[in-house]
């Protein structure tokens, strides 16, 4: 007779439907990998009219009431899938303090809230688990934490968000604006009405922040992070781009530098010849540089009812194996490193500026002369068709520093007939 382990879940939405789903497909090789009887025995819904809805669907006793779980002495393991920080928080808090094991997704309040839940963890010697908090069914934090703790990571690039993904391949392959392209990912469900997390850079940035904590053991706030999104990137960057040889990709960065690290979310034009360039519609992949494998690439969903689910119950499966053998109270990652920041000065890489100047002679050669103020040099360098009287350029740089490009911005800021359109990083192949 196997053991049995009973699961609260907490939302039963999207991805909460696709856990009991999935742990009743694959019943016979969970109890096998775990030795185990796992079930959902109940959920927590938000009111009682999705409770009528969901009873009709699922076989477990549901409720409007959280300590109907958290007071539940057969429940091991509780289960968080409703999002946002509040009342999530208080929800696992509490739970935690009850001696259940915890698997989440909320990538929002790991971000803001990590260390503090992981603390609580460990003082109540529960397990905290949330592989699905980043790149949905990428299994990326488990590949970090365990098959690379031996090597030495360097460098970690993301395609974390789908939304954005989706949104930039729209307008490099059907030439669409960026109004257009949101328009449509609103229309099929992978933009919110309010897409403010997701164009802006935040929800990338949410999970940049846990991938920096796996990769480099440092815990980085949110202030930490130089974050901006796509809403400036119009139709004339990606054609240049894609003339220059390049793709706009919204990237999550988080770089290793002189024992510090550099964390930010951006649009960047990456290289045609690099792997992330190939990465299309909502699709998600992470990129890592490392000291021992070198240049290795982690792609697949990342959002979606089973994949998530399945990483999700991925975690529960772990929790159900250290159940079993009594090792429970481990934490998720146990690389922990005193965190440090890169300064501008020490990081490095080619700039992409695009700036409207007059159409006439003599403004190629004041924009040469502020750059070699500044001690930059053009890589590439490229003029559009003018309209007659105003005329847009495009140029790459050398490799620089941050602290330069910042420098060489707000020189042409200062320019009252320049209008600088955009500078983004460059991603070579």
């Amino acid at each position: 007779m196997k053991e049995k382990l009973k699961i609260g879940l907490l939302g039963l939405g999207t991805v909460g439907s696709g856990v009991p789903t999935i742990l009743e497909e694959h019943r016979e090789k969970i109890s096998q990998v775990t030795g185990m009887d796992i079930t959902v025995s109940k959920a927590l819904v938000r009111d009682e009219k999705e409770k009528q809805y969901q009873s009709e669907r699922f076989d477990i006793e549901l409720t409007t009431n959280i300590d109907d779980i958290i007071n539940d002495e057969e429940i091991d393991i509780i289960v968080e899938l409703i999002g946002k920080i509040e009342p999530a928080k208080t929800y696992i808090m509490k739970a935690l303090e009850s001696g259940k094991h915890i698997v989440t997704a909320n990538k929002d309040l790991l971000a803001q809230h990590g260390s503090e839940l992981v603390a609580l963890a460990q003082k109540n010697h529960c397990d905290l688990y949330y592989e699905a908090s980043v790149a949905g069914g990428i299994p990326i934090l488990r590949t970090i934490a365990n098959s690379l703790a031996a090597d030495d990571i360097q460098k970690v690039l993301g395609i974390v968000n789908g939304t954005t993904n989706y949104m930039l391949t729209k307008m490099v392959a059907e030439k669409q604006t960026y109004e257009e392209a949101l328009a449509k990912a609103q229309e099929l469900g992978f933009a919110e009405s309010d897409p403010t997390n997701d164009v802006d850079g935040i929800d990338a940035a949410y999970k940049m922040v846990i991938l920096s904590q796996f990769a480099f053991g440092m815990n980085i706030s949110l202030k930490q992070v130089d974050i901006r999104g796509i809403r400036g990137i119009s139709s004339d960057d990606v054609a240049i781009a894609s003339h220059l040889g390049y793709e706009i990709k919204l990237i999550g960065s988080s770089e290793k530098n002189n024992g510090g690290i550099a964390v930010e979310v951006a649009p960047m034009l990456v290289a045609a010849a690099h792997p992330l360039a190939s990465i299309r519609d909502e699709f998600n992949a992470v990129f890592i540089y490392s000291a021992g494998v070198g240049e290795s690439m982690y792609y697949g969903p990342g959002a979606g009812a089973k994949p998530t689910a399945t990483s999700v119950v991925s975690d529960i499966i772990t929790i159900a194996k250290n159940v079993r053998l009594g090792t429970t109270g481990h934490m998720f990652n146990e690389y922990q490193h005193d965190t440090k920041l890169t300064a501008d000065e020490e990081i490095f890489g080619k700039y992409y500026f695009s700036i409207e100047m007059p159409d006439k002679p003599g403004q190629i050669l004041k924009l040469t002369k502020l750059m070699a103020e500044a001690n930059v040099s053009f890589d590439q360098l490229l003029q559009q068709k003018s309209d007659g009287t105003r005329a847009k350029f495009a140029t790459i740089t050398h490799t620089i520093s941050k602290a330069q490009m910042r420098e060489v911005t707000k020189q042409i800021e200062k320019i009252t007939d320049f209008e600088l359109l955009n500078t983004l990083k460059v991603l070579e192949g």
